[in-house]
């Protein structure tokens, strides 16, 4: 039955409660820390650790920076007991490490511990009986003083063995299930312990508070501590340690609060392995103190490689959410998360002297050896323009043109989302270049031969269905010729927008990257070029992005040759074409020209021509500032007023508003 009625508080507040701890607001410096991967760790796995691995293990956390290292309870078994020897027999254990063991306040056990540890250059024995109420009442049937008694009696054999076993040994005690424990109680049987030890401030012993079931909040926890921390006897010297688990979620919590309220020390797991919900996590209270500005003295510098090491050994899976260390814990899937990531890191590029502050990352991934395109921007259906853009920056060097970058986002989203799935950087490449980059289309332009007449003239080799044109047209510079030309041959319309390039690397081995946009009937169209000649990947842009367009998909049927190749002379004659130029040219009479002209071309003889006279008046009106009564001379109207006349009724304003429109 699902009853709350059944459960009640089981912890104890201190009867005259301070609260000092909350008038501080950070952690100042790093606490002694000690690893206990090896004991509580490894005895909560299903399959423990062998000896090897358990050598292994303790080789990465001395690599990360432990100086106090729990490896194990040697009476508990064989492997622990070998552990310990190995060790020690072996000089395993590095000038500036101590190592600890743990036993139960029991006198067999408390004799074979010292068995194992002889001859240790420093190891501290760890002490232990439990000392809850409902230990007390329902494992022990023992009143208060008889527990007290436990853990003074064990603290006197550890006394006495310690001078009598070859080592160096400092002591550590643990009112265990302190969370279910009278406060008051457990300061009286600490003091107990410590009136037996009696230390001195240049040989510490370690008092230590465990969490064995977590089963308050944070705060209740670390009102308890700063009780515990004024109420001690010999506190210059005590080393106050917490060994906080994770029952309630709150380990973290209450290991931060905690030191603020006066612990010196704490006891805990890579990635908070240990029995039930864990224990501690270590790597996030070190990550957590090192993105305050925090010396955490422990280095997770390569978390990856730490996390396989830790996996491998321990056959544990860290949570794709795990703090610091998941798999997807810097990554952005969301549009506008990805977008504010992407300009963050833009902006800082430029402050490098400012504290990091990048939006939605609380550390730079760099710090832990992760990396900014697997691990912090991913793409799926929910990412957008920035994300995207960001990928293939990083990875391949595109500088997306901001005025592209949504057509590119949706384009990949789009993908991503028919196919229910993340997109790796390679595949979001791979779609980028399919349609912007070599994405075949009605036509292609083989060859270009350029001649500056009139600006610009270019002859184009348009093949189309197997078979070449050649088309001539006159531009403002070399990419607007060429765009008149598939224009006339293909006879449509649009506007060229945008023009963006940049190298795509650096040396004798760099390419040019050029973007062009073009917009037609209100919407807009991109083609990418690629080459070593910047005018040949501007070029193949413009191809892209012109095969796009809706009306040269339909156009389908081939041009007459004839007609281009008549077009193609009157570019190239404009200033002084007549009929009769081409009837003898092309050996019709004047009547079917003209009447195939307007045919096949959708003007009369004189509409073509005017058609180009404009055209090259305003590639002249846009560069330089010729007089409009040169421009119209240069472009074939002996009279400037019927030139003024037939550009605006073709333009809809003068030459000089169209000069000062372009400017």
């Amino acid at each position: 039955m699902y009853d709350e009625n059944k459960y009640a508080i089981q912890y104890f507040m201190p009867k005259n409660p301070t609260y000092n701890w909350v008038k501080k607001d950070h952690i100042e410096k790093a606490p002694i820390w000690c690893s206990v991967d090896l004991r509580d760790g490894n005895q909560a796995l299903i399959e423990p650790m062998s000896l090897e691995e358990k050598l292994d293990f303790f080789r990465m956390l001395v690599d990360i920076g432990f100086k106090e290292i729990e490896i194990g309870f040697p009476a508990a078994s064989e492997t622990e007991y070998k552990f310990a020897r190995t060790l020690i027999e072996k000089k395993m254990v590095p000038d500036d490490v101590t190592l600890q063991v743990l036993t139960q306040a029991r006198d067999h056990i408390i004799r074979k511990t010292f068995e194992a540890v002889e001859g240790a250059p420093r190891a501290i024995i760890h002490l232990y009986n439990s000392t809850s109420v409902a230990q007390r009442e329902q494992v022990f049937k023992k009143n208060k003083e008889d527990i007290k008694q436990i853990a003074i009696d064990g603290a006197k054999l550890l006394k006495k063995l310690a001078d009598e076993t070859k080592g160096n040994f400092s002591f550590e005690y643990s009112p265990e299930s302190f969370p279910g424990t009278e406060v008051e109680y457990a300061v009286d049987v600490c003091n107990a312990v410590l009136d037996v030890w009696q230390p001195k401030e240049e040989n510490k012993v370690i008092i230590n508070i465990p969490t064995t079931v977590e089963n308050a909040m944070p705060h209740v926890f670390a009102t308890q501590v700063e009780y515990i921390s004024n109420s001690l006897k010999y506190r210059n010297a005590v080393t106050l340690s917490l060994h906080p688990h994770n029952d309630r979620g709150c380990g973290i919590s209450d290991a931060e609060l905690g030191m603020l309220a006066g612990a010196d020390r704490i006891e805990g797991t890579l990635f908070g392995n240990g029995e039930r919900t864990g224990n501690v996590d270590i790597v996030t209270l070190a990550m957590n103190m090192f993105t305050h500005g925090v010396d955490s003295k422990l280095d997770f510098s390569h978390i990856n490689e730490i996390g396989s090491i830790y996996e491998k050994l321990t056959r544990m899976e860290i949570p794709a959410r795990q703090p610091y260390a998941g798999q997807l814990v810097f990554t952005a899937f969301s549009g506008s998360h990805q977008d504010a990531i992407a300009k963050g890191f833009a902006w800082r590029k430029s402050h490098m002297d400012r504290p990091w502050s990048v939006p939605y990352l609380p550390v730079d991934p760099k710090d832990l050896g992760r990396e900014y395109d697997g691990d912090v921007i991913r793409i799926n259906s929910q990412s957008g323009k920035g994300g995207v853009s960001f990928i293939l920056k990083q990875n391949y060097g595109l500088q997306i043109p901001k005025t592209m970058q949504e057509d590119v986002g949706y384009t990949v989203k789009g993908i991503s989302d028919r196919e229910h799935s993340e997109l790796s950087p390679e595949r979001v490449y791979h779609i980028f270049e399919d349609k912007y980059v070599h994405n075949d289309g009605v036509f292609t332009i083989k060859e270009c031969h350029f001649e500056q007449i009139d600006g610009i003239l270019v002859k184009a080799t348009i093949s189309r269905n197997g078979k070449d044109v050649i088309v001539a047209a006159n531009g403002n510079g070399r990419l607007d010729a060429v765009s008149n030309a598939i224009k006339s041959y293909f006879d449509i319309s649009y506007e060229l927008t945008t023009y963006e390039e940049h190298a795509l690397s650096h040396g004798s081995s760099s390419k040019a990257c050029t973007y062009v946009g073009i917009t037609a009937n209100g919407k807009h169209y991109w083609g990418v070029g690629i080459d070593e000649d910047i005018i040949t990947s501007s070029i193949n842009a413009l191809i892209v992005a012109v095969n796009q367009l809706e009306a040269i998909r339909d156009n389908r049927n081939d041009k007459d040759q004839r007609i281009t190749e008549i077009v193609n002379y009157i570019q190239e004659n404009y200033l002084s074409v007549t009929l009769d130029d081409l009837s003898r040219e092309f050996f019709l009479s004047k009547p079917y020209l003209s009447k195939y002209i307007k045919e096949k071309s959708g003007a009369t003889f004189s509409e073509n021509v005017q058609k180009i006279r404009l055209k090259k008046a305003c590639t002249l009106l846009r560069n330089g500032n010729m007089k409009v009564e040169k421009v119209a001379e240069n472009v074939g109207y002996p009279s400037v007023e019927h030139f003024n006349r037939q550009f605006k009724k073709k333009y809809e304003m003068t030459p000089v508003q169209y000069r000062n429109s372009k400017r």
